[in-house]
């Protein structure tokens, strides 16, 4: 199991590598996100927080995944498109992965043993669960997909 948050690389939606490593002595919110999901609105709060502590050294990572719902049914360009077209999302949106299951990413493996949820249950339960990441590369806190963006707001600012 790696040691943190470092070890690990995605993929952007352009298909470029992207180690997470590039994000060292930042502090990330990892969120696995969905176009088509009652909590997609929760976009627009996750850019508010991007553009509101970027500039201290903050960045919001999106990771689409279908497997809530099917609610993230669009191949990468269509995910690309809606995420700027409909909330103008400028923070990093990685390649749609699994967050659960025999192909779960290595990343959500390591997240959901870090930082377990309800009743210790590693399993991701729905699309906008949330992990912010400390700037050292330790999971500091997990977040249901009902807790707001605007709501971590004091839990970002501790860790910044």
């Amino acid at each position: 199991m790696a040691a943190s948050f470092y070890d690990f690389s995605a993929e952007t939606l352009d298909g470029r590598s992207a180690p997470l490593a590039d994000y060292r002595d930042k502090v990330v919110l990892v969120v696995n996100t969905a176009s088509k999901c009652g909590f997609t609105p929760q976009y627009a709060g996750l850019e508010a927080l991007y553009t509101k502590y970027r500039d201290k050294g903050f960045t919001v990572l999106g990771f689409p995944c279908n497997q809530f719902g099917a609610q993230e049914p669009g191949n990468a360009e269509e995910i690309a498109n809606f995420c700027s077209l409909t909330y103008d999302v400028d923070f990093p949106m990685m390649k749609k992965i699994d967050v659960n299951g025999p192909a779960t990413h290595p990343l959500y493996a390591w997240l959901k043993h870090e930082k377990k949820g309800l009743l210790g249950s590693e399993g991701i339960k729905w699309n906008f669960t949330k992990f912010l990441v400390d700037r050292s590369g330790k999971v500091v806190a997990r977040f249901a997909p009902t807790e707001t963006p605007q709501s971590l707001q004091g839990a970002i600012e501790a860790v910044l």
